[in-house]
């Protein structure tokens, strides 16, 4: 077991650091970002952006340095400046990035100019980050420095974006995949029991329904009907968004709804709980119906039925949990989505989870948060197959990690 944990706790260092490598990449590299607002601002007229104030800016969030260098900065907070052993300073002069880029003027055949950036007019060395604009002392996110918001919270700690929205997603999706697998696993025992009867089909097209139709169809169809429809009706309405109201109202039959008392915060709960509720059970009853019809084939359930077993225990007992065992590889899943949120859900009924600020994130070019939001969600997939692997040899005594 201690050989095993070892190999695959290695494994997971590997895959976690090229996903965060892959995933710095590409959004470091996609247009936007602070300095796309600010020359949008210069552009439009709305007000003077400096070059000093780019250069702060830039300074600021570290976008004057070279992509691995941001990287390194960002991942293990080094280099900060030059090494220095014995009292002698090393690579003072190594160049990191630009602190002022070239600049091109290009005129076009129909008379009109324009000025580009190309080259670099002053590097930036190591020594810079020492005797240059002050910057931000970073410990790098694995030690638990996540950087600062760069649109979203301006210029605070990503801490404390992420403790804000944090309980909001674990409240939605650990209430949701709890009773999504007690509703889910009774449905898929049944339904195997029962193969090819009246509910068996009922649930089966009830599944097909519900992995078939898309989150934000679901969503919005339950909007108009138990928010929109119901309250033009006159009859009781769920709140369409948001975890709380901004001010009371009025729900026939329950009275006027104080805004942010208990009540108001499970009325605007319900639906979007519902909603993963609803597209998860699928997954969850077919896959149990799936295992159980596989695991009432074997030998040992046939036997038990022949010494005269009661069918209840048979199916509890000896097939059941047996048939549960792969279910451990979806449960582990679900790990980091208690994290990460569910996306869709979240947009469309404004939930203000991690899903959302993802979403938020990518849309105001804030790719501080977003690759945050991204290395946390990384690390508790592998986690989470990690405890997978664990958890199958302590079910099934069969599995052995050698």
């Amino acid at each position: 077991m201690a050989a095993f944990l070892i190999r695959r706790i290695a494994q997971m260092i590997i895959v976690i650091l090229l996903s965060s490598v892959v995933s710095y990449a590409l959004l470091n590299i996609a247009p936007g970002g602070p300095l796309t607002f600010l020359r949008e601002m210069n552009n439009s007229g709305r007000t003077r952006v400096t070059p000093e104030d780019v250069a702060r800016i830039k300074a600021r969030f570290e976008l004057d340095l070279d992509l691995h260098i941001r990287f390194s900065r960002w991942l293990i907070g080094v280099p900060d400046g030059p090494l220095v052993i014995g009292g002698q300073t090393y690579l003072a002069d190594w160049v990191i990035g630009c602190k002022t880029p070239g600049k091109v003027r290009l005129r076009y055949p129909d008379g009109t100019t324009e000025i580009i950036e190309e080259g670099c007019a002053a590097p930036l060395t190591l020594q810079d980050l020492v005797d240059g604009p002050p910057r931000r002392d970073s410990r790098g996110i694995l030690f638990g420095d996540f950087g600062l918001s760069q649109a979203i919270l301006r210029d605070r700690p990503i801490t404390v974006l992420i403790e804000s929205r944090l309980p909001y997603t674990i409240a939605l999706m650990g209430m949701s995949t709890l009773l999504s697998i007690l509703i889910g696993v009774p449905i898929g025992v049944y339904s195997a029991v029962r193969q090819y009867s009246r509910f068996d089909y009922t649930m089966t097209t009830m599944a097909f329904l519900g992995a078939s139709l898309p989150t934000f169809f679901v969503g919005i169809m339950a909007i108009l009907i138990f928010a929109i429809g119901a309250k033009g009706a006159g009859l009781p309405y769920l709140p369409p968004g948001d975890a709380s109201a901004a001010r009371d109202y009025v729900v026939p039959l329950l009275g006027t709804i104080t805004k942010e008392s208990p009540l108001d915060y499970v009325l605007h709960f319900i639906m979007p709980c519902g909603i993963l509720v609803f597209t998860s059970v699928a997954g969850w009853s077919r896959f149990v119906r799936a295992s159980m019809l596989d695991v009432m084939k074997q030998d040992y359930v046939r036997t038990a039925r022949a010494k005269g077993v009661r069918e209840r225990i048979v199916i509890l007992k000896h097939a059941l949990r047996n048939a549960l065992i792969p279910f451990i590889t979806l449960l582990a899943g679900t790990l980091p989505g208690l994290f990460a949120g569910a996306i869709i859900t979240e947009t469309i009924f404004n939930w203000p989870g991690m899903g959302r600020l993802l979403i938020d994130a990518l849309g105001r070019f804030d790719y501080t948060v977003a690759m945050a939001v991204l290395y946390v969600t990384i690390v508790l997939t592998m986690i989470g197959y990690l405890l997978s692997d664990v958890l199958y040899t302590i079910v099934d005594p069969r599995i052995r990690l050698n």
